[in-house]
């Protein structure tokens, strides 16, 4: 693949870094939803930032079964309908399948832009199922939801891609 102008070449993911992340994300996920604020509906949901995060940067190790499996832990935490997490997040890791090569091409900033409607579309085939479960509305604060999320993705850019951006060994007569 032909890299953008600007962009450093970038080492291999480690497959147990990219599982690390995902558990560590699922973590904090149920950790968040257990501290100050609780449920709330604004809250980022940090499992479906680091599962498109993945999905774009290394779309053949991430893809929507793993997406599933998470959900599936999601659900279980939350004592959601069952799938419910696990239909949105595999929607959410199809979709950002779908247009990984292309969002390689912007900035950082252009790809909080991008992801933002594939946040809002998960988040709100996940309403439209508590809909149909018959739970009540949680409220408009969740539509604050997928903005925080797009908002995050600069900070989880530079932490997941920083174990690949370090030289494998250091030289000081090096180019690269």
């Amino acid at each position: 693949m032909i890299m953008p102008r600007g962009q450093q070449l970038l080492l291999p993911a480690n497959p147990w870094f990219i599982w690390g992340s995902l558990l560590t994300a699922l973590s904090l996920n149920m950790l968040q939803n257990m501290g100050l604020w609780g449920r709330a509906a604004w809250a980022p949901d940090l499992v479906a930032v680091a599962l498109v995060f993945w999905s774009i940067h290394q779309p053949l190790r991430v893809g929507v079964g793993s997406a599933f499996l998470l959900g599936l832990a999601m659900d279980v935490h939350h004592s959601a309908l069952l799938g419910q997490h696990a239909l949105a997040y595999s929607a959410l890791s199809f979709l950002a399948i779908g247009i990984h090569r292309r969002i390689l091409w912007f900035s950082v900033p252009s790809q909080a832009a991008q992801v933002l409607p594939l946040f809002a579309a998960a988040h709100l085939l996940t309403l439209a199922l508590r809909m149909v479960s018959g739970d009540v509305f949680p409220g408009w604060s969740i539509f604050l939801a997928p903005v925080v999320e797009a908002l995050l993705w600069p900070v989880v850019n530079v932490l997941l891609l920083l174990p690949q951006r370090q030289a494998p060994d250091r030289d000081d007569n090096r180019p690269l």
